[in-house]
């Protein structure tokens, strides 16, 4: 990482907030835990192996959150890597978007960020299917002072371009936007682009570090 926490506290005494505070979707604000979704489906320790290596982890996937690949095309590809039958597959992917369930410390923990006076954003990776179920489903968005998702904009982290387009985007400060996500490779990109950041383990210390930059 280019910045530690020790870093980015001095600057922050020396430039007090409001700040943009950014928060990653899926680990962060959602639990995604996509070796449950397999296990649900598929009993076999190897068949799980094969779907985690041929579907979570494979370059489709990647096309998938970018919304460049139709999930039907997806669906058909996967059945002939891995030799499964499409229904099981077909299921599997519908089950993705009901996964993504609110950690509702995090989503207090956002609107005391705002409340506080800084402005608060989501960037993450997702598909079409899941980004539109969760919108639906969930009330709290209107917390959000704007989102970047990668479907809907062709672009995925950590890709700087996608960091670039946020800051752009909603014309925030680079020295005063901080990014939360609990991928390294995600916060290594957005450290290159000038953002300060946290990596999340968990709500409390989530908390903690938002708290000792003067956050909350």
């Amino acid at each position: 990482m280019n910045q530690t926490l020790d870093q980015v506290n001095s600057y922050i005494k020396q430039e007090p907030g409001p700040f943009n505070i950014v928060f990653d979707l899926g680990g962060v604000l959602l639990t995604w835990k996509p070796e449950q979704i397999i296990k649900g489906i598929f009993k076999d320790r190897e068949v799980q192996t094969i779907v985690m290596d041929e579907i979570f982890c494979h370059p489709d996937w990647v096309d998938l959150d970018r919304g460049t690949l139709d999930k039907d095309i997806a669906i058909e590809r996967a059945t002939l890597r891995t030799g499964l039958l499409k229904s099981e597959i077909k299921k599997l992917m519908e089950l993705v978007p009901y996964s993504l369930i609110p950690n509702p410390e995090i989503v207090e923990l956002v609107r005391s960020v705002k409340k506080n006076g800084n402005r608060v954003f989501v960037l993450s990776n997702m598909h079409v299917d899941s980004i539109d179920f969760i919108e639906r489903k969930y009330p709290f968005w209107d917390v959000f002072d704007g989102m970047v998702i990668s479907s809907r904009i062709q672009m995925v982290k950590p890709e700087l371009e996608i960091y670039q387009h946020l800051l752009e985007k909603f014309d925030l400060v680079i020295d005063k936007t901080i990014f939360i996500d609990d991928i390294p490779e995600n916060l290594e990109a957005a450290s290159k682009v000038g953002m300060r950041i946290i990596k999340f383990e968990n709500a409390f210390q989530c908390e903690e570090e938002l708290k000792a930059l003067g956050c909350i």
